[in-house]
């Protein structure tokens, strides 16, 4: 049975070509190559998110939209992450907090930009994604600029050569801003980036995206079964090369959230992929293992540690000055790099204050549990399983945050709402098929009464 989240009664319709177009933009495309008029806010995918708000923004204005129809928690976090965003903002212009400078004015006003570009995304997915079908058809786009992503990364890996280089060269109009880190050394290894800033963001955005790969290869019979083979594959193996701690909490927490929702025979293959994949990396590439290991449990005696470590005091001192809405969103830039707040919570505690850390997290988790509660309640299997897939997206998406400023990196900043709309658009799915409210869920209890798409109360 093929579910759809009518318009008005009607049937669902098939998603708008700029929601391809902005998908592809931010996946393929480097955040770091920007107009120059327009700084860090001039890269392609930003661009067109924003003016994808400003296109829902008219429409819902003067009537040839209704947005009310798609409510959802993911939507209600959004807008007081805004709020909190535009209060902090506001603080700032009001001379409450002390980053009202010209740079710190500009710096602000990019953060702004941001969260606008972030609410087109969510928005434009969650009001055009109107059936499973849809979000198929999206996701075969998203995997295509997955692959394309991670192929670079194998190619910076195994080659020591950038192509993003040439993509750059294409680009007729824009500038590289100098933000990218494409390769970084850790042990005998160098880490990339793939299409992205830092070989953290991808480590991230492919334990994002690994989970809706699994699920759209073993629902999406449309395409063929060697590219729903090949494309997870390439998503793992891109999250070990950046050789990222980051990446392998993240691999550990989608996993953790996902198996549980998979139909029987596919658990029972994940049991045995996960060590066949470890297995296979360590014959593939000698010694990436060991990096790891070493890499994760190397606590003290690693810099990159202590340096995150070393943020605290600085970071309740912060606080304790503008306790409410902080220094203003965006405008921590400290003159020495040891200051830089590697954990976004902590940037968020600093810049917009304990509201804006309030807001943070009911952006970040109110989604995670709204799209475990919908797959709890999903008939279907294809449902369930998006649902538990979308939920684990963005618990990685939540603890990836504790160990780096995820919102300082362009691909991340977009591609969350992405899955925020999805989170949406699975929550009305379900909805609508049962059509009674639906209460919250603990993921603890994730197993209780998957398979039968009864409630969980019972």
């Amino acid at each position: 049975m093929t579910m759809h989240i009518g318009r008005q009664g009607g049937i669902a319709s098939r998603p708008p070509v700029v929601l391809y177009v902005l998908l592809i933009a931010i996946l393929v495309l480097p955040s770091y190559m920007v107009v120059p008029a327009l700084g860090a806010s001039g890269s392609a995918g930003q661009l067109l998110a924003v003016g994808v708000f400003v296109l829902w923004l008219v429409a819902s204005s003067f009537g040839l939209h209704n947005p009310l129809p798609y409510g959802h928690p993911g939507r209600a976090a959004m807008l007081f992450w805004i709020i909190a965003s535009c209060a902090s903002y506001a603080a700032m212009f009001a001379g409450f907090s002390g980053a009202n400078d010209a740079a710190g004015r500009a710096a602000a006003d990019r953060w702004l930009i941001l969260m606008v570009a972030g609410a087109g995304v969510t928005l434009l997915t969650t009001e055009t994604l109107r059936s499973v079908e849809a979000v198929k058809s999206i996701t075969r786009w998203v995997m295509a600029g997955a692959a394309f992503c991670c192929t670079v990364a194998l190619v910076q890996f195994a080659l020591r050569l950038n192509p993003m280089e040439w993509v750059a060269a294409l680009m007729v109009g824009f500038q590289d801003n100098g933000s990218g880190t494409a390769f970084q050394s850790r042990e005998a290894f160098m880490r990339v980036a793939g299409t992205t800033m830092h070989p953290i963001e991808l480590g991230v955005i492919c334990s994002m995206l690994l989970p809706l790969a699994i699920w759209w290869s073993l629902f999406d019979a449309s395409a063929r079964k060697w590219v729903r083979v090949v494309v997870p594959i390439l998503l793992f193996t891109g999250n070990i090369v950046t050789v990222s701690r980051t990446g392998l909490i993240g691999l550990a927490v989608s996993a953790l959230i996902l198996i549980p929702y998979l139909p029987v025979l596919a658990r029972r293959w994940a049991l045995v992929l996960v060590p066949f994949g470890i297995a296979f990396l360590f014959l593939l590439v000698p010694g990436m293992v060991s990096t790891l290991f070493s890499s994760a449990t190397a606590g003290s005696s690693d810099a990159s540690i202590t340096y995150r470590t070393d943020d605290y005091p600085l970071a309740w001192q912060l606080f304790f000055e503008h306790p409410w809405l902080g220094l203003g969103p965006g405008t921590w830039m400290p003159t020495d790099a040891k200051d830089i707040f590697d954990n976004q919570y902590l940037l968020t505690v600093a810049t917009m204050g304990g509201i804006g850390l309030a807001a943070l997290l009911a952006y970040l988790l109110a989604p995670f549990f709204a799209s475990l509660t919908a797959a709890h309640h999903a008939r279907s299997a294809e449902v369930r399983v998006l649902g538990g897939a979308v939920g684990a997206a963005m618990l990685v998406a939540a603890v990836s945050a504790g160990t780096f400023d995820a919102l300082s990196f362009q691909t991340f900043a977009l591609i969350c709402p992405f899955f925020i709309g999805l989170s949406g658009v699975v929550w009305l799915l379900v909805k609508q098929q049962i059509s009674v409210p639906l209460p919250a869920v603990w993921p603890l209890s994730a197993h209780t009464n998957v398979g039968e798409g009864k409630p969980w109360t019972r």
